[in-house]
């Protein structure tokens, strides 16, 4: 349910009638695909639905609650966040409920006299994974990353009742901090990190999550080597630009089943837009905006 501001009316009575403007928050954005499914989604919807880019790549220094003041200025009614200011954003918010406050990281702002916080990193990537897994065992998982999305990613872990869940990050205090972050809240679960040895861990697990930049069109490369992945392992990759990254590529080339990004990718888009406007998206229709943007894009599909 949407807030109610301080005139009595709700965030969505406020912006339905009028364009709604929204803002993606981060650091080299600039191929991202999330503006182009909102505003198709938005008009789709029926909405006059405006969404901009605010890159932070070139301020070494950004000061996001300035960047939060300036959008509010403008009319911007809430901000999707991305790396590296998942964390950071908490520090400039009013309110954020109990998930988040257990992750840790949102990526996704509402703007105003009360700023609300929200993750929708967590709600995409577990309904996408739990559609992959279907009624296969939750066992060993080996977690990549421990940035903001790896946050999310760990919380959906735990949630959905994994055994086990191994942390790598090549930060292993970082690793640690969110192994310690959860273990009291998921006493059924397992945590542990792989102490900077993640070849030892490879051939013990049942899957793998990939939540680092690595594998983005900036940040070429594999973060894990997924040959050394037993041979009925799963790979779940975060990154969706591009949707095959090498990762991706090499797990299929030697067999393991792969959950590529772009469900996630669609999954928060969704589930930002139904806070944004308090309106349900057509996930279908998402989804084939998705793989169109895609095929437009690449020109090969």
């Amino acid at each position: 349910m949407s807030a109610a501001t301080p005139d009595g009316t709700t965030r969505h009575e406020q912006i339905h009638g009028s364009a709604i403007r929204v803002a993606l928050v981060g650091d080299g954005i600039g191929p991202s695909l999330t503006p182009a499914l909102h505003e198709r989604e938005g008009a789709a919807l029926g909405l006059d639905y405006v969404y901009e880019r605010v890159d932070l790549a070139e301020e070494d220094q950004a000061d996001l609650g300035a960047v939060l003041d300036g959008l509010e200025a403008r009319g911007v009614v809430a901000a999707n966040i991305t790396h590296p200011y998942k964390q950071r954003v908490l520090e400039h918010v009013h309110v954020a409920g109990e998930e988040v406050v257990q992750i840790g990281s949102a990526n996704l702002v509402l703007l105003g006299p009360c700023r609300e916080a929200h993750n929708t990193d967590h709600s995409a990537f577990r309904a996408g994974l739990e559609s992959f897994l279907g009624h296969d065992a939750r066992g060993r998982a080996l977690q990549i990353g421990a940035g903001g999305a790896g946050l999310a990613t760990v919380h959906a872990l735990a949630s959905m009742g994994f055994a086990e869940i191994v942390v790598h990050d090549l930060d292993s205090v970082a690793a640690r901090r969110v192994v310690e972050r959860f273990r009291p809240h998921h006493p059924g679960t397992r945590f542990s990190t792989t102490g900077g040895d993640l070849e030892a861990t490879l051939g013990r697990v049942d899957g793998v999550i990939h939540a680092t930049p690595t594998g983005m069109a900036a940040h070429p490369g594999a973060a894990v080597a997924p040959e050394d992945l037993p041979a009925g392992a799963w790979i779940s990759e975060v990154v969706y630009r591009p949707l095959e990254t090498e990762l991706v590529a090499r797990a299929r080339a030697c067999g393991l089943r792969v959950l590529d990004g772009g469900l996630m990718a669609v999954g928060q888009a969704a589930d930002s837009i139904r806070h944004i406007t308090g309106l349900e998206p057509d996930r279908d229709r998402m989804r084939r905006h998705f793989e169109q943007l895609v095929t437009d894009e690449s020109g090969t599909r």
